[in-house]
Order: C-alpha cells, then structure tokens, then sequence
C-alpha cells in the first residue's frame, strides 16, 4: 500500500485538519538550530485522544513515519520527519483538563505549553516548576524528560510526572501511573515513556506534580574575575547545602550580549545568577550564607532583583540568551550542545571546553544550570562558511567524549534527537541495544520518529 491511501483516509478523517500544503510542511521541517530544513510528506492537527489513536492505526497500516510536532523549540532535531510521512501537531490539544489543589495535582493535554498553566495556577497557590527556559509544549517537555533553571530544588520531569496516558504504534491506549504519590505496582512504565523522545508512543495527557507557590523570593547576580572561580563558587554553595531554587552560570560573552541585547551594563566577566525561594527569614539567612561564598571566591556587583518586575527581567534575559547570542552575528545559526558532569569535574569540564572553543577560533558562549552539573556551549556560526560548522561538530564531540571520562552524560536536558544518536553506544553499551529491543517490542514497524535515539 502507498502513502496516497493513507492520506486519503487521513483527510476523510480529519478534514481541513489533515494538510499537504507546501506553507505547513514548510513550518514543519525547520528548527531552532543547524539541522537542514527537512519537509514531512503532510501535517495532520488532532485534537483528541481518539483522533491520535485512528491516525497512529491508519498510519500503522500503511506504513507511514509519525513524527510528533510540539512548540518547536528542541534543540537536537527531534520533532524533524527525516523519513518523511506525517508531523503529528499536537498544539491544538492544549485543554487543562482538571486542577486537583487539594491533590496538588493538575491533568493536562500535551500540547499545554508550561507558561500558559502557571498563568493559569497563579489564582490557585499553586505552581508548576520546570522550566526549560523556553515555553516549551509539556508533551515535549515530558517526551525529552525535560529539565531547566529550577531543577536544582525542584526536579526536572522525571520528578514531577505522575502518570500519562499514551496512544501506542498501532493505536492503542495505554496509562501509566496513578495519582497516588508512589507505587510499586510493576513495571514504572511512565518513566519509560519519559525522554523516550516520541520513539515508543504519543502522549496525548499527562498527570503532572504542583508545588506551592514560595512565601518569599529573591534574586541576585554577580560577577567573578575567572569562569573557575565562579564554578568554584557553584560548587561551594552545593556542597555547604544552600537550597537554592536557581543558580545560573553565565560566561564573559553572554554578558556581552546580554548588555548589548538589553541595555544593561554587566561587567563582563563571568557571572552567577542566583534565586532563593522559602519564608523572609529563610530566603535572607540563604542569602546570606551565600553572600559569604562569593566573597571568598573573589566574587563582586553583588546586585539583588528585590521585586518580582526586578526578577521578572534577570530571567528573561537568562532565558533570552540563545537568540540574544545569535543577534550578536546577525545571519548566523547556532549549533547548541549541552553536557552533564558530576559537580566535582564542572569547572575542569568548563575550562576545557573553553579552551577547546578558543583554539578552533569560533564565537562560542557558555552558560549552564550549573547548580546540577549540566551546562551548554552556543556555538554561533557564519551560514556561509562550512568550515565552521566542521570545527563546531568537532568542539561538539569533545564536549560529549569529556562528559563520559568524566563520569557525566551527553545530554543533560536537550535530549538525543538526531544530534547526539552517535553517541548512545558509548554512553550505555549493550543498553543501547535493549533499547533498541523495547522499541521493537512496542513499534515492530519501526513509524514512530525513525531516526532517533534507538539504533
């Protein structure tokens, strides 16, 4: 059977929902980073559960490649349909399904992005932690086991998802989990599917964790004189048990950037951008303790973001340093790689990692949730000149090599995607092969996102 009769059962199915249109294929086969532009053969737009589970059967039949499509904001080529077929968008299922306050839970659909439900908990006390930096899909999020700036206090995915509701390859639906805070009912089938990158089956509704709006809140960033001495810093404040809700390495040429984007005037110099969420004394004896550390490293422009605007632009600069970093080279593309080392190695990783990006002669910022060991090289390169995005795959493989001797893994947060395939065996070994096993289990025909992370 040809892909034509699949189609043609796709449109009776979903109408004007279902599109072969150059425009959507054209949306659907770019990304955030160096990936070429890689069209799927059409894009159907699913709004329920039901409607993913006939697409994932027509599809299964047919042998047609699904390719789940979310806010478009990763970072390793995941949601890009390398063979083809269909881009599953799931952004018009973007109904919060129940909040549960009492249970400090709340049921989304996948295509809820993480702003939208804050913006919607803030009336409750209640909030949702994770925070990637960019407003990603929570389908997305929970499909890479997303991490970010807060993970340091509150965990990333893989701690806040309780339970998720599933459409496998042929069509079936599955859940996993419950709304119980722990189980030991077989197998954490939940967490198999998280960071399982769309390769095993679609997230059509997810059961996340909510925690507690903080009393108090405070902010803070400072400069340091060398990149050691401000990861020294990081290390410090973990080892001492400061419980810091963000602590945040940036390197001399983010502040660059950040000046020139913002109208701020940073030193530049390596800084740390810091929050403390608790009650007022707790939050003020945390800064305090902290305070201390920085001044023992040499740190100095200690300045605090004291009201919630104040705070509100400290993170959306932070959060804004990818295409502020792009903007410094107008015309450029980013090829963006982030590894995770255990902190004792982080400023040896750091340092290295410099000095790997200084002696290739490329523009190649570093910042990073250092507070857990994971931090990223932007490495902004000319479109026009192939050379540099040869030295940059190659900065890109030592950073990944680095990672393991140290003990640490490619991808802290970013995910496998196409970019870091090559790197699953030496990272797991003969794992890899069993998770290649579990996805022939589960999708023996091989149509869920070909080309990711399984061999």
């Amino acid at each position: 059977m040809t892909h034509e009769q699949a189609f043609t059962e796709l449109e009776t199915l979903l109408g004007p929902r279902f599109s072969r249109a150059m425009a959507e294929r054209d949306l659907h086969g770019r990304n955030e980073t160096w990936f070429p532009l890689t069209l799927p053969d059409a894009v159907a737009f699913p709004e329920t559960t039901e409607e993913v589970s006939a697409i994932l059967r027509i599809c299964h039949a047919h042998d047609v490649p699904v390719t789940p499509w979310g806010a478009a904001s990763s970072l390793e080529g995941h949601a890009l349909a390398i063979k083809g077929g269909v881009s599953l968008d799931m952004t018009r299922m973007d109904q919060i399904v129940e909040v549960r306050p009492e249970d400090m839970l709340v049921v989304v659909q996948p295509g809820v992005t993480r702003e939208a439900l804050n913006t919607d908990l803030r009336a409750t006390g209640l909030f949702f932690p994770v925070d990637p930096g960019a407003n990603a899909s929570l389908g997305g999020m929970a499909a890479t086991r997303a991490s970010g700036t807060t993970t340091v206090r509150y965990g990333s995915m893989r701690d806040n998802v309780l339970a998720l509701e599933v459409v496998l390859a042929d069509g079936a639906v599955i859940r996993t989990g419950s709304r119980a805070a722990k189980s030991a009912a077989g197998y954490d089938l939940t967490a198999l599917m998280l960071g399982s990158e769309g390769t095993l089956g679609i997230i059509t509704e997810l059961t996340l964790r909510l925690h507690g709006q903080p009393e108090a809140i405070s902010a803070a960033v400072c400069a340091f004189d060398s990149l050691e001495a401000a990861v020294e810093a990081v290390q410090m404040t973990i080892q001492m048990g400061i419980p810091m809700a963000r602590i945040e390495f940036v390197d001399e040429q983010v502040a660059r950037v950040f000046n020139a984007a913002n109208g701020t005037e940073l030193p530049e110099k390596p800084h740390l951008m810091v929050e403390f969420h608790g009650s007022d004394a707790s939050t003020a004896e945390d800064a305090e303790r902290f305070g201390a550390v920085v001044e023992e490293m040499g740190g100095a422009g200690f300045a605090w973001a004291k009201t919630p605007e104040e705070r509100n632009r400290l993170w959306k600069m932070r959060h804004g340093a990818y295409p502020a970093c792009l903007a410094s080279r107008p015309g450029c593309m980013g090829l963006v790689t982030d590894i995770c080392v255990p902190i004792s190695r982080l400023a040896e990783a750091v340092a290295e990692t410099r000095a790997d990006i200084v002696a290739e002669g490329l523009v190649g910022p570093i910042l990073g949730h250092v507070g857990d060991g994971n931090f990223h090289a932007i490495l902004v390169l000319d479109r026009d000149t192939p050379q540099e995005l040869d030295r940059a795959k190659w900065v890109a493989s030592r950073l990944a090599e680095r990672a393991l001797r140290m003990g640490g893994t490619v991808t802290g947060e970013h995910g496998v995607g196409m970019g870091k395939r090559k790197y699953m065996e030496a990272e797991h070994g003969p794992g890899w092969q069993v998770m290649g096993a579990i996805k022939s289990a589960l999708d023996p025909k091989g149509i869920l996102n070909p080309g990711k992370l399984v061999p």
